[in-house]
């Protein structure tokens, strides 16, 4: 960490380049002794990256950031804050401690809060900016988190994991080949907690990590806009009931979820025979789709799922509860009718239909608008359709 880079007379360059070429910025002579172009171009960019992410870091001066990769693979504050809910008692301990946007979070809800990351540098980073954010109930040690937990007497009540999820073969997909390996260590965590918090990525099958992980009495599943951001596993000692699984969105300040147990996951849906002009149609967050309850989705909500392979819904009325989109659907065509069509415009929407959108396009010269939609889809009945709709509710 080089302290030289909060000097005002930096800060105040930093700032005024959060939009230069970062690139020219790092090929050119530094302007500043003891400072290289390379280093003002890592804070000009992670500064630049934090701007929507973590705003509060953002917003406030002489934060000193780490390498972008770091940011990139932080927790946002939006879905930090949802996460630090989840934690009990007083005393929790991050393991994979990071720049510490979690850490921070948590120490909001808990008395004591331990932030343990491997890379001296970036546990010096982390208590840096803690300590301007008033944050002084976390306690920082630059030092590996398992080997920490198996060395010390202390007992924690909730323990955070975020395990990192690229090896050197690339990206993995299974909790036992991240590092730390949560799989190999969890009985030895129980031993130190009564409650522990994994994040992964979204990218991790629901049934996988099941099937690696025991006694998860919660998954929580977080988007955000409409993308799923990540996966929190809740693993309580001694839990061997059914497992809850939350979906939930978290848009401009809005929290929307939607709970059901494992077990409730396969109940029947009624399937719509037809579509009807002025109806509206429903399409399920990413969050809800990636819990896998399609069935449950619908009766939920008391919607009508246009076909078993189409995860769409219709209704002759608006509810603003839902997680996702609706729609309105202004006209029902077939391929001839759409051919017939001239000065088409609209958002291309392709849901179990045989073709890409970017070839719809192209087929049926589709102007691009911003508000009007065109989705392609089929019905129960197998019947290509396409749906010319205005959209009412984005999330």
């Amino acid at each position: 960490m080089n302290n030289k880079l909060l000097a005002k007379a930096v800060q105040d360059y930093i700032n005024a380049n959060l939009n230069a070429d970062v690139n020219q910025i790092a090929l050119a002579k530094s302007p500043f002794e003891s400072i290289t172009s390379a280093e003002l171009a890592t804070q000009i960019t992670a500064k630049k990256k934090s701007e929507k992410k973590l705003p509060i870091w953002f917003h406030t001066e002489n934060i000193y950031y780490p390498p972008v990769l770091s940011i990139e693979q932080t927790s946002s504050e939006v879905t930090a804050k949802y996460k630090s809910k989840l934690a009990t008692g007083d005393t929790l301990i991050d393991i994979t401690g990071g720049f510490g946007i979690d850490s921070y979070y948590f120490a909001k809800k808990v008395k004591e809060v331990t932030h343990c990351e491997i890379n001296p540098e970036l546990s010096e980073i982390a208590q840096h900016n803690a300590l301007l954010l008033n944050a002084k109930n976390i306690e920082f040690k630059a030092e590996d988190g398992i080997a920490y937990l198996q060395n010390t007497n202390d007992i924690f009540d909730t323990i955070y994991v975020d395990p990192a999820r690229r090896a050197e073969k690339g990206k993995v997909f299974m909790l036992k080949d991240c590092t730390p390996d949560i799989v190999t260590h969890l009985d030895a965590l129980l031993k130190k907690s009564s409650r522990i918090i994994i994040k992964t990525a979204p990218l991790l099958d629901i049934s996988a990590g099941l099937a690696e992980l025991n006694q998860v009495s919660e998954i929580h599943i977080i988007s955000v806009k409409n993308e799923c951001k990540e996966l929190l596993w809740v693993i309580d000692k001694g839990f061997d009931k059914d497992t809850k699984v939350t979906a939930v969105t978290l848009n401009n300040e809005v929290e929307k979820d939607f709970s059901f147990y494992r077990s409730a996951t396969n109940g029947a849906i009624q399937f719509a025979e037809s579509l009807s002009i002025h109806n509206y149609l429903y399409e399920p967050d990413a969050a809800l789709l990636k819990s896998g309850a399609f069935n449950l989705i619908g009766s939920t909500y008391q919607l009508i799922k246009l076909h078993p392979q189409t995860q769409l819904y219709t209704a002759d009325f608006v509810k603003t509860d839902f997680p996702g989109r609706i729609f309105k659907i202004e006209d029902i065509l077939n391929t001839g009718e759409l051919k017939k069509e001239t000065n088409l415009e609209g958002n291309v929407i392709v849901r179990n239909y045989p073709s890409k959108p970017e070839d719809l396009v192209k087929k049926y010269k589709i102007k691009s608008a911003q508000e009007q939609f065109l989705i392609f889809t089929k019905t129960a009945n197998g019947e290509n359709v396409i749906l010319k709709a205005s959209i009412i509710q984005y999330y």
